[in-house]
């Protein structure tokens, strides 16, 4: 019986009989193979693969950084955790705190997160704190608190939730039987970039992919070479403009030959839409950053021989329902007439 990520890949954690996993069975995510994207793209010569993230338990890849994390925190018998937040990582470290017993205290951007997540934050009991600033500003304030306070730090500066996160490439290799060629991700605060790629070097025996990192365009410091003051874009996951793993993402870009670059929030949404009308996933914005960098790649793949490419898709689309509200024709309103009806569905 599955019992999570921890009991899964335990002799690739940093865990001992003495750490108390606390897991809500996270990991084991689904690779689909996304065969009508392919022929959309007319991309005969390329395997696409989408690893669907949002199925995790809060509905984000967090979890699997954050059941690491929470269970370090409770071995070492922490009172409580604190993180910053743009949302998943806020409503992930929630829900585990409350099934360890650890008190939680998030901060968030004012304005900046989507409904989806900061109801799972506040339904799992955690104290939210929302500051008038963005979320570099809060992770600098977390950073302080977790300097001269007895609170564990859980963002992705833990370097435990680099040790979870890293699992993902774990799945998608014993899937394939081997790792893919390329691996587009969202790139926000960087942590997951890192993660992914530290696990395709410890858990790969044959070639490593190239990683395909894409920040939104209006959040894309590691692309402009500088931190992003105010950074701007719909994809609220990714909406930040200093990365705490900005060395660490520039270490897995050179390292795999890859690439880190921007995508606009019109390819993102573009993106967002086909998957959901294509392929039947719905996906929170900023995780069809990775199909957008897939797209805007789509003329050289198709001029090499066959090739496998996995995208990660980091959050599920329920997190921001607004956003999907927005994106779409509204229903149409019709008289409760079996006429009314069949006239306009025109059979």
């Amino acid at each position: 019986m599955y019992q999570g990520l921890i009991d899964r890949y335990r002799k690739y954690l940093p865990v001992t009989s003495k750490t108390p996993v606390i897991s809500l069975y996270e990991g084991n995510t689904p690779l689909l193979r996304a065969k009508n994207l392919e022929r959309y793209l007319k991309l005969s010569n390329l395997k696409i693969y989408l690893k669907c993230e949002g199925f995790n338990p809060t509905g984000s890849f967090k979890d699997r950084g954050m059941t690491m994390a929470i269970s370090k925190a409770a071995e070492a018998r922490a009172e409580a955790v604190i993180c910053a937040s743009t949302g998943n990582t806020s409503a992930s470290a929630a829900a585990y705190s409350a099934r360890a017993g650890i008190k939680c205290i998030v901060l968030i951007p004012q304005g900046s997160i989507a409904l989806g997540k900061l109801s799972q934050a506040m339904m799992h009991n955690a104290r939210v704190i929302a500051i008038k600033g963005n979320f570099d500003e809060a992770l600098t304030i977390v950073r302080k608190i977790g300097e001269k306070y007895p609170v564990t730090v859980v963002n992705s500066i833990n370097p435990y939730r680099i040790e979870g996160q890293k699992t993902g490439s774990f799945e998608v290799v014993d899937f394939l039987g081997k790792a893919p060629d390329y691996h587009f991700i969202p790139v926000g605060n960087a942590g997951n970039i890192t993660a992914y790629w530290k696990g395709y070097k410890e858990y790969c025996r044959g070639k490593l992919p190239r990683m395909m990192g894409f920040q939104a365009s209006g959040a894309s410091p590691i692309v402009l070479g500088r931190p992003v003051k105010h950074p701007k874009t719909i994809a609220t996951a990714i909406k930040i403009g200093n990365p705490a793993s900005w060395k660490q993402a520039q270490a897995a870009r050179d390292e795999s030959s890859g690439v880190i670059e921007a995508v606009t929030d019109s390819e993102i949404l573009n993106a967002y839409k086909l998957l959901a009308a294509l392929e039947g996933v719905f996906v929170e914005p900023a995780s069809a950053a990775s199909v957008a960098g897939l797209i805007k790649h789509s003329g050289k793949l198709k001029k090499q021989g066959d090739k496998t490419a996995v995208c990660v898709l980091t959050g599920h689309g329920l997190k921001d329902p607004d956003r999907a509200i927005k994106s779409i024709k509204q229903p149409v309103v019709v008289e409760p007439t079996l006429e009314k009806v069949v006239k306009e569905i025109k059979f």
